[in-house]
């Protein structure tokens, strides 16, 4: 990541004035993709920007990402809410919900920081949420999930104790969750 995060600030400084629209283009590329974690560009527009900056960049790069990205897998991939995997007891949940219990559903799966960004829309987009219900939840979500990614990206750039605190807790969270995966037949 540290490789990746320092080439896009080499390429934010370096265009100035425009480096708010590559960022958020970045992040729209990111969207789209649907498997590639934003943390890196988080980590760069916080570098680059500034704490408050940074989080308003990434915020809004996530933002229209996220509608790029469900206008898209809405156009191409409406014929994916019958793949087989689309039957897990959640996801076919969120595929059924229209309304406030859409609304309910994408807000929470967005406020989780680390929750993969491409799942939530992909699922959201092939089924019967509609572009504004999901705008609105979606962009409403990711204001705390970037707070918490932003933050904590911050503490462990400036390496504070609350950084050490963040790799620490996060560590141990990633070591749990291996033990699990290992001990389930």
């Amino acid at each position: 990541m540290t490789v990746l995060k320092d080439t896009v600030i080499d390429w934010l400084v370096s265009y100035g004035q425009v480096a708010v629209i590559i960022s958020i283009y970045l992040n729209v590329v990111i969207s789209v993709l649907g498997i590639v974690p934003s943390v890196f560009l988080t980590a760069a527009n916080l570098a680059v920007f500034g704490l408050w900056p940074g989080m308003a960049v990434s915020l809004a790069g996530e933002a229209i990402g996220a509608v790029v990205s469900f206008v898209l897998y809405r156009k191409g991939f409406r014929k994916a809410a019958e793949w087989k995997a689309m039957h897990h007891p959640k996801i076919k949940q969120l595929l059924e919900a229209k309304g406030k219990e859409a609304f309910m559903l994408i807000l929470a799966l967005r406020i989780l920081p680390f929750m993969p960004s491409g799942v939530v829309t992909f699922v959201a987009a092939v089924g019967k949420s509609s572009l504004l219900l999901f705008v609105l939840a979606s962009s409403i979500g990711k204001i705390p999930a970037i707070l918490i990614e932003g933050y904590s990206v911050y503490q462990l750039i400036q390496w504070t104790w609350e950084g050490k605190l963040v790799a620490t807790v996060m560590a141990v969270l990633l070591l749990l969750w291996c033990w699990k995966k290992l001990r389930t037949p």
